[in-house]
């Protein structure tokens, strides 16, 4: 059904299409929608869930850990502040092998404090142990959520929705949400494959680990995040076939690619430097979908022959460059003939990446040497 909708809306209607028992919420800029639309969903009888208003983010993942354990569907959503005050359990989650699915409504981190959109929340948690797909547009927003809980509950990896706080959160705009028959085909009933909290088989989660087995524990969990790769494909795969849209291969997007010079970047920026590419021949587009577990060899490949790559962050790795930059580079190391790479560190706070930023990115870049970073304020 196609509606006219904001994107926060969007995302809770597809929420509840997915039919989490529990809902744990809290409110923070710019995510508050989400949890708001899904209250009056539960309040009005449209949707059956338990919902919790927790007093903080920390609350409301570990609800979420607890109901997850118990072998039902779990949903939260957060953004900046939130999501770091949810940061140890966010660690917990990973460690734990539980499916849970989070929306994260990119927000810059104080100090000081901002409200508008960078993706640094996210970018900060890159290494907990979490799948992140960063979307385009609202629709990705909806399809992908719908993708994440059929990732999360084949491998026992969490999946983390990023979507541009205001630019996705706030928009309206014209967006197919499934029907309920269509979402059951794609997602069927969760009947998970073991329970983490059963009273008639009782084990223990997350307790205290010697460090042989935490090492071990950790790299199970790294393996299954590389593995995870081909997961994230077929996922996408299905998805495209069942609702005839696509988003690359799942992992990468590329869009008029076959030029000298190529902008990679993440999120709704994306839609800019398309207007861009289509009216500049020397330029393409190498979106990154999914930064966890990052697609090193389908990156490398992509670039390979390219002159010149552009990787525009909105995020700073703080003492260092940007964190996607920083990921581009080594996935190109064992190239013999490398392109030269160049970071923009660009809309921290919420400053807006314009289409003659963009143009100044491609010229500057022409001057500029491999490695070399620039701030674009």
């Amino acid at each position: 059904m196609k509606k006219i909708i904001e994107g926060s809306k969007a995302v809770a209607e597809t929420a509840g299409l997915i039919k989490p028992a529990v809902i744990a919420a809290y409110p923070i800029t710019p995510q508050t929608h989400i949890v708001e639309e899904l209250a009056r969903m539960v309040a009005s009888g449209k949707l059956k869930s338990k919902y919790l208003e927790v007093e903080s983010e920390f609350s409301a993942l570990s609800a979420c850990i607890g109901a997850t354990a118990t072998g039902v569907r779990s949903f939260t959503s957060t953004s900046s502040q939130g999501l770091a005050l949810m940061h140890e359990v966010v660690f917990a989650g990973a460690g734990m092998r539980l499916p849970l699915v989070m929306v994260v409504a990119n927000r810059a981190l104080s100090a000081p404090i901002n409200i508008w959109n960078d993706q640094q929340d996210s970018i900060s948690e890159r290494d907990s142990g979490w799948i992140q797909i960063y979307v385009e547009t609202v629709q990705e927003a909806v399809d992908s959520l719908l993708q994440a809980y059929k990732i999360a509950e084949e491998i026992f990896v969490p999946v983390m929705i990023c979507m541009d706080g205001f630019y996705l959160t706030h928009v309206i705009e014209p967006v197919e949400i499934p029907e309920q028959n269509e979402a059951n085909k794609f997602l069927p009933e969760y009947i998970p494959k073991f329970l983490y909290l059963d009273p008639k088989k009782p084990i223990t989660q997350g307790g205290f680990a010697n460090p042989l087995p935490y090492m071990n524990s950790r790299k199970q969990l790294s393996d299954s995040i590389l593995e995870s790769i081909k997961t994230v494909k077929k996922t996408h795969d299905d998805f495209s076939k069942q609702f005839k849209r696509k988003y690359g291969d799942g992992l990468v997007e590329e869009y008029k690619n076959d030029r000298n010079i190529c902008i990679v970047a993440m999120g709704s920026v994306c839609g800019t430097i398309k207007e861009i590419v289509d009216s500049n021949k020397e330029v393409g587009l190498v979106r990154v979908r999914c930064f966890r577990p990052f697609p090193r060899d389908e990156i490398k490949n992509i670039l390979k022959d390219k002159k010149t790559v552009i990787v525009i962050d909105r995020d700073i790795s703080l003492g260092n460059r940007g964190a996607l930059f920083t990921e581009i580079r080594d996935s190109l190391y064992e190239l013999k003939q490398k392109p030269k790479v160049v970071n923009f560190i660009a809309g921290l706070g919420g400053v807006d990446i314009s289409m003659e930023k963009i143009k100044k990115m491609i010229e500057l870049s022409k001057k500029k040497e491999d490695g070399e970073m620039e701030w674009l304020i």
